[in-house]
C-alpha cells in the first residue's frame, strides 16, 4: 500500500455562508432591523479576536451563492459548534439564512524532506521550519481585501488515481505545485484545511489577496500543473471582500464597504462598546457589566443637550438608569447613556435615536459578551396564534382587531401599586411619550374584582409599542405583562359606554361574571375602569387554555350580550387576544 504523508492539525475552521432574504429585510419593522444590526455587529465584534487562540472575520460575497461569509477559526469543535448556534439566536439570523457551509481543520503535511524531520521527531531544530509549520496550522488573519474559497479532492479514477501513486511521486508533484505558489509570495496568502470525515471534499482552500487578479493568475497557472490538471477536482468557488463588522448596516443598505468613516479598526480586538468609547476618549465610571447606548450626532452640543435634558428627566425615574451624558468633540456630538440591563438600554436607544442630527446609534454591553438570544421564534409563533384566533372569532362574527382600528398596537401591564401613585408615574411618562407622533394614549385602569391596576399604552407602530414597554415595565408595582401570565389571556379593550347606560353595563357585566364563574377552564375576569374616564371600560379575562375561552365566545350567552351591547356602547368594542 502507498505510504500516506504525515500531517499535523491546528485550529478547526467553519466557513459560514449567509444569504439575505432581501424582501423580508425591506419589509421588516424599523425596530426589528435595528435590533438585527445591533445583535449582528455585537456577535461579530465580540468574536473577532480570541486572545490569540483563533479569530473571526466577515466578508461580503459576490454573486448569487451567498451575500456574506463569516469565517471562524477555533481550537475546538465545541467552540465552532457554539459559534454557529449562537448566530442562530440573533435577530439577524431571521433574515440571513445559511446557504452553505464548510467544516475543516488547518493542516500541514510532510511531503518535503525538511517537513519529514518535523513529523518524524515531533519537533525540529530548524526554527524557520518550526515557524512555517505553526503558521500553517495556527494562521493569522491575512491583512488583505479579497478572499477566495473553494473545496477540492484528489482524483481517483481509472487513469489518474492520486492515492495509487507512490509517496515519492506525490512528493515530486507537490514540490512543483509549491514552486508555483512561492512565485506569488507577498501577493497571495493561503489557509489549507483538511476535511476528510468533516465535509464533502477532502480539503478546503482559502486564498487572500489585495489584488483579485493575483488569485486568478495563481490558480490559472496551477491548472496547468500536473498535480491539478491530472489529479484535482474542485467544488464551487466563492469570492468576496473583507469588511469590518461595524459596516454590517452598510452591507445591508447596499452602500459601499468598507465605509470611509470607520471609527474603530475591525482587527483591534476591543470588546463591546468600550473600544468605541476609548477611541473617543470617554471614560465611564459605571459597573463593568453595564449596557450602554452610544449616539453620534452632527448637531451642535447645545442643541443636543437641550433635547437630552427632557429625556433625562424621564430616565432618572428608573433605578436601571446609571447616567446619560453629552460630550462635544471637534467633529461631532456624542451622547452616552448607561443602564444596568440590556432591555433598559435597548428601550432607551429608541428614544435617543430621535435626538437632533443623529447619524449613528450603537447599543450593547460595555464589556462585550451577551448570549445574543433573539425572540424571533416566539414572535413568529405568537403572530401565527393571533392570526388563528382572529380567524376563529371572525367565523363567530366577533371583531378581533386592535384597539381603534388595525393600525395601532397596545401594551398592557398589571400593577399592584395604588392608583394615585401609579397614575402620577404614568403622567410623567406620558409627557415624554407625547413628544412622539406614534403615541396614541396611555391610561390607568382600576379593577373592580381585584386589587390590581392595568396600564394600557396605545401606539401606531409595533416598534414604538415595544420600546415603550421597556419604560412601562419600570413603573411601580408591575407584576405582569398581559399575555405573559400562565394560561390564556384575552382582553376586550375600550368598551366606551354611553353615559346614560353605564350602570346598566356594569350590572350586565356582573351577570355575565356569574355565568363565567361556572364555565370550565375559567380562572378570573375583571371589569377595569379608566381612572380618568369612568365610561371607558377594560375587561381582562384569564382562562386555563385557549379552547376554554373560545368555547365561551361561541356560546349563546356571549352572543346575546354582544347584541345587547350594540345599543349601549358609544363605539364598537375592540378585542385583543394574547396567548
Amino acid at each position: 500500500m502507498p505510504e500516506p504523508p504525515r500531517t499535523d492539525e491546528g485550529w478547526y475552521v467553519l466557513h459560514d455562508f449567509r444569504r439575505v432574504n432581501w424582501a423580508a429585510w425591506r419589509a421588516a419593522p424599523e425596530e426589528k432591523r435595528r435590533r438585527a444590526l445591533e445583535e449582528g455587529v455585537e456577535y461579530l465584534t465580540t468574536h473577532e479576536d480570541h486572545d490569540g487562540e483563533g479569530w473571526t472575520a466577515v466578508f461580503s460575497v459576490l454573486g448569487h451563492k451567498a451575500d456574506f461569509m463569516v469565517l471562524h477559526l477555533r481550537p475546538t469543535t465545541r467552540e465552532l459548534d457554539t459559534l454557529e448556534r449562537r448566530f442562530q439566536q440573533t435577530t439577524l439570523a431571521d433574515y440571513a439564512t445559511q446557504s452553505s457551509s464548510y467544516v475543516s481543520v488547518t493542516e500541514a503535511s510532510g511531503y518535503s524532506e525538511s517537513a519529514r524531520e518535523y513529523f518524524s521527531e515531533g519537533e525540529t531544530a530548524d526554527t524557520g521550519l518550526q515557524r512555517y509549520i505553526e503558521s500553517r496550522i495556527y494562521p493569522d488573519l491575512p491583512d488583505a481585501e479579497h478572499v477566495c474559497f473553494y473545496p477540492m479532492d484528489k482524483r481517483r479514477d481509472a487513469e489518474y488515481n492520486w492515492y495509487d501513486l507512490s509517496f515519492d511521486e506525490r512528493a515530486d508533484l507537490m514540490a512543483g505545485h509549491g514552486d508555483i505558489g512561492r512565485g506569488y509570495a507577498g501577493k497571495v496568502k493561503q489557509i489549507i484545511s483538511g476535511s476528510l470525515g468533516m465535509d464533502d471534499y477532502e480539503w478546503g482552500v482559502t486564498l487572500f489577496a489585495d489584488d483579485p487578479t493575483d488569485i486568478k493568475e495563481l490558480l490559472y497557472e496551477m491548472r496547468f500543473d500536473p498535480s491539478s490538471s491530472r489529479y484535482a477536482d474542485f467544488g464551487e468557488f466563492y469570492f468576496g471582500r473583507r469588511f469590518p463588522a461595524s459596516d454590517l448596516s452598510a452591507l445591508l443598505a447596499g452602500d459601499p464597504i468598507p465605509t470611509d468613516g470607520e471609527r474603530v479598526d475591525a482587527s483591534s480586538g476591543e470588546r463591546g462598546l468600550y473600544g468605541d468609547l476609548d477611541a473617543l476618549g470617554v471614560d465611564l465610571d459605571v459597573p463593568a457589566d453595564a449596557h450602554a447606548v452610544l449616539v453620534h450626532s452632527e448637531s451642535d452640543a447645545e442643541t443636543v443637550e437641550e433635547a437630552v435634558d427632557s429625556l433625562r428627566g424621564n430616565f432618572e425615574h428608573y433605578d436601571s438608569h446609571l447616567l446619560t451624558n453629552v460630550l462635544a468633540t471637534d467633529e461631532e456630538t456624542i451622547v452616552v447613556s448607561a443602564w444596568t440591563t440590556a432591555s433598559a438600554a435597548d428601550t432607551a436607544s429608541g428614544f435617543l435615536a430621535d435626538l437632533p442630527g443623529v447619524t449613528d446609534t450603537e447599543t450593547g454591553p460595555l464589556g462585550g459578551g451577551g448570549d445574543g438570544a433573539g425572540a424571533s421564534d416566539h414572535d413568529d409563533t405568537a403572530q401565527t396564534t393571533e392570526d388563528e384566533i382572529r380567524g376563529e372569532l371572525a367565523d363567530l362574527d366577533i371583531y378581533a382587531g386592535k384597539p381603534h382600528g388595525e393600525d395601532v398596537y397596545a401594551i398592557v401591564l398589571y400593577s399592584e401599586a395604588d392608583g394615585e401613585t401609579l397614575a402620577g408615574a404614568v403622567d410623567d411618562l406620558s409627557e415624554g411619550f407625547d413628544r412622539y407622533d406614534t403615541h396614541v394614549r396611555t391610561a390607568v385602569y382600576e379593577g373592580r374584582a381585584t386589587d390590581r391596576h392595568a396600564v394600557v399604552s396605545i401606539w401606531e407602530t409595533a416598534s414604538a409599542a415595544d420600546t415603550a414597554a421597556g419604560f412601562l415595565g419600570d413603573l411601580p408595582g408591575i407584576v405582569a405583562r398581559a399575555g405573559e401570565e400562565s394560561g390564556f389571556g384575552t382582553m376586550g379593550m375600550f368598551y366606551t359606554v354611553k353615559p346614560d347606560h353605564r350602570e346598566e353595563f356594569v350590572e350586565t357585566f356582573d351577570g355575565v361574571g356569574g355565568l363565567l364563574a361556572d364555565m370550565e377552564g375559567h380562572r378570573e375576569t375583571d371589569l377595569m375602569v379608566n381612572l380618568a374616564d369612568e365610561n371607558d371600560m377594560f375587561i381582562a379575562s384569564q382562562w386555563r387554555a385557549r379552547e376554554d375561552a373560545m368555547a365561551f365566545f361561541g356560546s349563546d350567552a356571549f352572543r346575546e350580550t354582544v347584541q345587547w351591547g350594540r345599543d349601549v356602547l358609544a363605539d364598537r368594542p375592540r378585542h385583543v387576544f394574547l396567548a
